[in-house]
């Protein structure tokens, strides 16, 4: 595991530098990744441009492509076990968590496979002895800098309609999880990927991030992370006019209303923030709940807080860890200040008997009710933590809901039909949900968000169109 994934071979980090990877379980470590350089990036890049434009990768057509893809998909779920495993231990999730991001992932490659011969262009009526022409094409080389919370299925949605498209790719995985993604890798050449077209550089943000995103020979960057650093990687990206998509943070609002199914809003709201040990940017944080019915309501939430509990992959419990020592701190932070300041704690999960005591576990929380000026209801805690808010009508719901700076996901429980499409209108979100809440991986729906939730869409046929550009082509025949 200890080198980077560059032209189809295994190289080593040019200083010869490595770091630990640590189990979230134990918080032991139990292997090395190589920390990359700018001068591996370069390396990376010049083996994606080379794929690109003149190796095996850029002759193919799109029927060819698409046949690769797909051969990828099913080489994955070939090694669903081994890649479960990989994953579950490098970022603590539970195997049963694991084994669905492993579909998730050979879903990806099958459908950005299905559709690579279907990138349509069109014709422009204009002067009568003119033809134009409008096609789409790919960019060339294409960044991807990926989160530690999903490494395995964001390996597949950030480079899988990439690929579709014709580029060649560089991706950079986060520190603390590179695992699965080193395979992924290797099995995607085994499946028929001609060298070049995928790259990876392990390491650290600060220098493999940096050099991925200001590399001149790089022509578009993908990113999910933190809104700060997101920040900052669109900023570095300007300097070479290149543009970007952002998949950052959120604050996501459920909506419940006086006639909503309570048996269903929570059982979902409670797995909408305990998915992933809520280290997900889609997470369910806040519950807003109609006045008349917020005591009910939270009672029979805060049962099911109760019965959570948290434990190793193995367990295959509700939860596992939170993925760093680190995050660990921040998340039991935001506890600490919420109890600190006087809000309730409502109800706790528990952390099973038998864990190791040096593992990054926390116990789910909901907090109630929480001011909507309090950092729980404005701030994204990337952590098992739900904050329960009263409303009095739809219009003070969507006043709280769209009361943040975030926009990525918001849900609504209600059986009013007429009160389900006012509200989808008026929240300000990529997705709204009504009587629901996300959709499995959700291959096929478009995902992005608003404000500080970042920009472009990812997922769905509309994401091949951030990794592609239009060229118009004008053509006299008289």
């Amino acid at each position: 595991m200890s080198k980077h994934f560059i032209g189809g071979k295994w190289v080593g980090a040019s200083n010869g530098e490595t770091t630990d990877m640590i189990d979230p379980s134990t918080g032991k470590a139990y292997g090395k990744i190589a920390a990359g350089t700018r001068e591996d990036v370069d390396l990376a890049v010049k083996a994606a441009r080379s794929a690109f434009e003149t190796g095996a990768w850029g002759k193919l057509t799109a029927a060819e492509r698409g046949r690769i893809l797909i051969a990828i998909s099913q080489r994955i779920l070939e090694k669903k076990e081994e890649l479960a495993a990989i994953e579950a231990r490098d970022t603590g999730k539970p195997m049963t968590v694991a084994r669905n991001d492993i579909n998730a992932v050979a879903r990806y490659f099958e459908y950005y496979g299905g559709a690579t011969d279907k990138v349509y262009g069109h014709t422009i009526p204009y002067l009568n002895d003119h033809f134009v022409a409008v096609v789409r094409e790919p960019k060339g080389v294409t960044g991807h800098i990926l989160p530690w919370n999903y490494p395995a299925q964001m390996f597949g949605r950030t480079l899988a309609p990439s690929l579709a498209v014709g580029n060649a790719t560089v991706l950079k995985p986060a520190e603390a999880a590179s695992a699965s993604i080193l395979r992924l890798a290797e099995l995607a050449t085994e499946a028929g990927l001609p060298d070049g077209a995928i790259n990876i550089v392990t390491g650290f943000g600060s220098k493999v991030g940096v050099a991925l995103t200001t590399h001149p020979g790089v022509n578009f960057v993908s990113f999910t992370g933190s809104p700060e650093v997101g920040q900052q990687i669109q900023k570095l990206a300007a300097d070479n006019y290149i543009n970007c998509t952002l998949e950052l943070g959120g604050k996501s609002p459920q909506l419940v209303f006086e006639d909503a199914d309570f048996e269903a809003a929570t059982r979902t709201i409670c797995a909408a923030i305990i998915q992933n040990s809520g280290q997900t940017c889609s997470a369910g944080s806040r519950v807003l709940v109609q006045r008349r019915i917020f005591d009910d309501f939270i009672a029979t939430l805060s049962e099911r807080f109760k019965a959570v509990r948290v434990g190793s992959p193995e367990m295959d419990l509700d939860c596992g860890p939170i993925i760093t020592a680190g995050q660990k701190k921040t998340v039991l932070g935001f506890v600490d200040r919420a109890t600190t300041s006087g809000l309730p704690l409502l109800a706790e999960g528990q952390i099973a008997e038998g864990v190791d005591p040096g593992g990054f576990f926390v116990r789910p929380a909901l907090f109630g009710p929480v001011p909507t000026d309090h950092e729980l209801a404005q701030q994204e805690v990337f952590g098992p933590v739900l904050a329960a808010i009263p409303f009095d009508d739809e219009d003070d719901a969507v006043r709280i809901a769209n009361g943040t700076e975030f926009g990525l996901v918001a849900a609504v429980w209600t059986r009013d039909g007429g009160r389900q499409m006012h509200l989808a209108k008026r929240l300000r979100s990529g997705q709204v949900f009504v009587n629901c809440y996300g959709a499995g991986a959700g291959i096929e729906l478009p995902f992005g968000g608003t404000g500080k939730s970042g920009h472009g869409r990812e997922k769905g046929l509309v994401a091949m169109d951030d990794y592609s550009n239009l060229k118009t082509v004008v053509i006299k025949h008289a």
